[in-house]
């Protein structure tokens, strides 16, 4: 999609793109786990990281602003939660100091799209954009 074209969907969003191929990164390195790990942090790690796009996915097809800021602020909290996932990972010694570090990179980088799209909303609103950092 480039720059200008119209957003008919939550899938046409740049933020969701990234955040799915993201999740799918995250279900292949956490197959590399132990087996005992399995449904403890890979199960954790793959459910909050597939959360993120899903409540981007969730919030987008609503008309009330106020529920869809509060489903970007569910994804935020999600990503808080999956960069917790990937700490523990790469402290038990599941991920590489590389993998962990561009991992986090991007759901950071991902965290800054969310919070610019939580400013656009507002601004488009008319609301104040002053919120306090989710």
């Amino acid at each position: 999609m480039s720059a200008g074209e119209e957003v008919r969907s939550f899938r046409d969003l740049k933020l969701y793109q990234m955040l799915c191929e993201l999740h799918l990164r995250v279900c292949e390195v956490s197959r590399r786990f132990p087996q005992f790990e399995t449904y403890e942090l890979g199960s954790q790690l793959r459910r909050a990281s597939n959360s993120i796009p899903a409540n981007i996915a969730e919030g987008s097809g609503n008309k009330h602003l106020p529920i869809y800021l509060e489903a970007l602020n569910r994804a935020l909290g999600e990503l808080r939660e999956t960069l917790h996932h990937l700490l523990m990972a790469h402290r038990k010694g599941y991920l590489t100091g590389d993998e962990y570090s561009d991992l986090c990179g991007q759901y950071e980088s991902c965290a800054r799209m969310i919070k610019a799209l939580e400013r656009s909303l507002l601004s488009r609103s008319g609301v104040a954009a002053s919120r306090g950092s989710p």
